[in-house]
């Protein structure tokens, strides 16, 4: 297994690609809040006069077949709150 893939991960297709663990943005949430931003601004509102947002929904993936192949036993808990699980 190449070195680079044994991370934490911020892109999840790092993770599906061999890598740990991936934690960072729901994309599409992202992609939604930019079409509310274009679309105000093509209502009329000025862009300088929007409020600048940060990112409130975040994503855990694991993939248990790096951590198997690393000997890692990753907690329970830790399992539980991601939203997917590469088995």
């Amino acid at each position: 297994m190449p070195r680079s893939t044994v991370a934490i991960q911020w892109i999840p297709e790092l993770v599906r690609a061999g890598g740990l663990i991936s934690y960072g943005i729901n994309f599409p949430d992202t992609d939604y809040r930019a079409a509310a931003f274009v679309d105000k601004i093509l209502k009329g509102a000025p862009p300088g006069s929007l409020p600048i947002e940060r990112s409130t929904k975040f994503n855990i993936i694991i993939n248990l077949q790096t951590a198997k192949a690393l000997g890692l036993a990753l907690p329970s808990s830790l399992l539980a709150r991601a939203d997917e699980v590469i088995e």
